[in-house]
């Protein structure tokens, strides 16, 4: 019997953490997104209270429970998605998406369940990634519905996990996990969207455009805010400084030593340097200023003599 199933039996309160856990024991994508929905809702509405017991280790998965239908090769041997102007195409470019949306959702309670009580994070931060787990599945499942009104469906193509290979080379580092995932991989994300709606206009397809565009884009920016909130809350933290007085949040915000930081923690946990272009906008809207990223960049070769 689980710890969460005990807790139930014996009539104890479940808590965030368990909750978190039982989506991440959930194999069945559009389930897992369904419960993810329902364990936010009860979050955020205070009928789960309590983020963990202080008094109880729970094991958290190396990997999450995954659907088995979907076939797995290695990123470098992916088939190219094209450019939206075929069906084919589009539901390449959508089933990636949905792919990524499904690892999103696991990502997002992953780092409530390993890390909230390790690093004994404040209330806050439990709240901001519930928040980003419930968009992360409403996302899922909004994308899987377009792919089925395109005639296809999740597992119908092949997909690679790289960004699970990202969370088991972060899994023992907080400020490694919001950086690698939050602040480069979703910040990724942000600079391709807009290529990705134009290419969807462009090929006539405006239902899934809009889609992209007014429901998945916005949110996006509020993910990858998130990893820079928190990056810069633990540095601070590590400083000795109250995370709580505005001031020092300023401070902490225009601190070199932050900014040096996240470039050693991505240089350590990220492999190669970071590709132009960048959407600035996008990042600057998430509080996430090219002095982080800009150095991290691609160096543009010397024009030959």
């Amino acid at each position: 019997m689980s710890q969460t199933e005990s807790n139930i039996t014996s009539g104890e309160a479940e808590t965030l953490v368990e909750a978190a856990l039982r989506v991440l024991n959930t194999a069945d994508p559009f389930e897992k997104a369904k419960l993810g929905d329902a364990v936010a809702c009860k979050w955020l509405q205070g009928i789960i209270s309590q983020p963990y017991h202080s008094s109880t280790d729970l094991q958290i998965p190396d990997r999450p429970a995954r659907p088995a239908n979907v076939k797995l090769l290695s990123p470098s041997l992916m088939p190219k998605l094209g450019k939206a102007g075929s069906l084919h195409s589009r539901q390449a470019i959508i089933h990636s998406l949905v792919h990524t949306e499904s690892w999103a959702i696991d990502l997002s309670w992953d780092i409530i369940a390993r890390f909230g009580k390790q690093e004994a994070m404040p209330r806050e931060f439990f709240t901001d990634f519930v928040k980003v787990a419930q968009d992360e599945g409403r996302h899922f499942s909004l994308l899987a519905i377009r792919l089925g009104e395109l005639g296809s469906s999740y597992g119908a193509l092949p997909a690679h996990d790289g960004l699970w290979d990202s969370a088991i080379a972060t899994s023992n580092d907080l400020l490694a996990r919001l950086a690698i995932e939050h602040c480069v991989h979703e910040a990724r994300g942000l600079d391709v969207i807009p290529t990705t709606i134009a290419r969807f206009r462009n090929g006539g397809d405006d239902k899934t455009a809009d889609l992209l565009e007014t429901v998945i884009y916005p949110e996006e920016i509020t993910h990858c805010a998130a990893g820079v909130r928190w990056f810069k809350y633990l540095c601070l933290r590590c400083t000795n400084r109250s995370p709580n007085e505005e001031s020092g949040i300023k401070q902490v915000e225009d601190d070199d030593a932050v900014i040096q930081k996240f470039h050693t923690t991505v240089r350590t946990f990220f492999r190669g340097p970071l590709k132009p272009p960048f959407n600035v906008e996008a990042r600057r809207a998430a509080g996430f200023v090219p002095e982080w990223y800009e150095p991290l960049a691609v160096k543009e070769l010397e024009a030959s003599p």
